[in-house]
């Protein structure tokens, strides 16, 4: 697998149930919102969290080159289990394209040299100019 390692540290904050995605998060490169009926989880730039909100952070971000057919299976596996051998945690979400796989800052460097024996390849993201 390619993975793209994106320079802004990132935050997973939690919200109540219900709660509107407040203006703040979404102000990043990657902008997440999962809601469920017990929590909204709102993944966005750490330097837009409120000093009050109840968060994890700094995460950085990596990428899996995509799009990735529906139809794969074990994309995650393949990349997971090498992390949970060198016991790194790890927060992951997935778009229609790719997955995402957020890593603690102070672990992404450990991460990547995990990944690269593993035979993958880690490169900086190359920047998306907006459409």
């Amino acid at each position: 697998m390619n993975l793209a390692q994106y320079p802004e540290k990132l935050a997973v904050v939690r919200l109540g149930p219900g709660a509107e995605v407040p203006a703040w998060a979404e102000s990043s490169s990657v902008f997440s919102v999962v809601a469920t009926a017990t929590e909204t989880s709102v993944v966005c730039a750490t330097r837009s969290v409120p000093t009050k909100a109840r968060s994890q952070g700094p995460f950085t971000a990596f990428c899996v080159e995509g799009p990735l057919d529906f139809a794969l299976t074990g994309v995650l596996a393949q990349l997971l289990t090498p992390l949970a051998e060198a016991e790194i945690s790890v927060f992951t979400l997935s778009t229609f394209d790719t997955d995402w796989i957020l890593i603690p800052t102070d672990k992404a460097d450990d991460a990547a040299e995990v990944w690269r024996r593993s035979g993958h390849t880690v490169a900086p993201a190359v920047p998306v100019e907006p459409s």
